[in-house]
């Protein structure tokens, strides 16, 4: 893969982790038109990296990203026509996308601050840890915009629950890693300056399992809200089938028999 210039990424061999670290410290990692794109092309080029079995994201510096840079993008956007506009929200749009059907799990390591389009950057991974003294905003209505912005409408609801969206969407304040993980919004909350760390470690166990899986249960979880019971059931007995004829299935079992860890594809 070509490295992107807008950010830093490592790939670990061994473990076959990918990390992605927002690198503008000095501005709060504040997404540019640039980090945006590249963000979205790496998303889409590590669904197909074989070497890749999972991907922590997380910030440099005392935040994790503080949404959109104020004068790189939203002066820029003040001056734009409709079609412009609309281009570039079509674009924030699709690197949520990208994050939703990377085949790979997304652990995300958030420190400091979280906040408006990078809150929505977060709630796209698939699980998220959290320093304590890290906080979370929603913050698209205090600029006058909407609430559902980058999918936000469609995401928290499913995490959180549709009364606690709606608080956080509406009103955009700020609230504490005690109360996302009170909510259900973060999976982790740990002491700060372990963040990474653990997300790492974490990521490092969702690589050594089955990764196929992995990338079935991720999707499913998506496309299933839209299904009905009958409907997800009869999906779920189709893809599990399919998987028991699998070798992965196969090795679990051997090596449950065997009394050893698994070695999964």
């Amino acid at each position: 893969m070509k490295p992107p210039t807008s950010f830093m990424y490592s790939h670990n061999a061994v473990t076959g982790v990918a990390t992605i670290t927002l690198n503008r410290p000095d501005r709060m990692n504040a997404l540019t038109f640039e980090v945006y794109d590249d963000l979205r092309s790496t998303f889409r080029v590590l669904n197909d990296e074989a070497n890749v079995r999972a991907v922590v994201v997380t910030g440099a510096g005392a935040a994790f990203c503080s949404g959109g840079d104020v004068h790189d993008i939203i002066g820029a956007l003040v001056g734009r026509h409709s079609q412009g506009l609309l281009e570039f929200t079509r674009m924030t749009c699709d690197l949520v996308l990208a994050i939703r059907q990377c085949r790979r799990p997304v652990v995300a390591a958030l420190n400091g601050t979280t906040a408006g389009a990078g809150a929505v950057i977060a709630i796209a991974c698939d699980l998220l840890t959290a320093a304590a003294s890290a906080r979370i905003a929603f913050l698209f209505t205090k600029v006058g915009l909407s609430g559902a912005d980058m999918g936000a409408a469609w995401l928290l609801p499913r995490i959180v629950g549709v009364g606690r969206a709606t608080d956080l969407l509406m009103t955009g304040d700020f609230i504490t890693a005690e109360e996302a993980f009170r909510i259900g919004l973060y999976n982790r909350v740990v002491a700060d300056g372990e963040a990474l760390t653990v997300a790492t470690a974490f990521a490092e166990q969702l690589a050594r399992g089955p990764a196929d899986a992995l990338a079935i249960t991720k999707e499913a979880l998506d496309r299933e809200a839209t299904l009905d019971l009958p409907s997800a059931l009869e999906s779920e007995a189709q893809i599990q089938a399919a998987l028991m004829t699998e070798p992965d299935f196969r090795e679990a079992y051997q090596a449950f028999v065997a009394k050893r860890a698994p070695k999964f594809r």
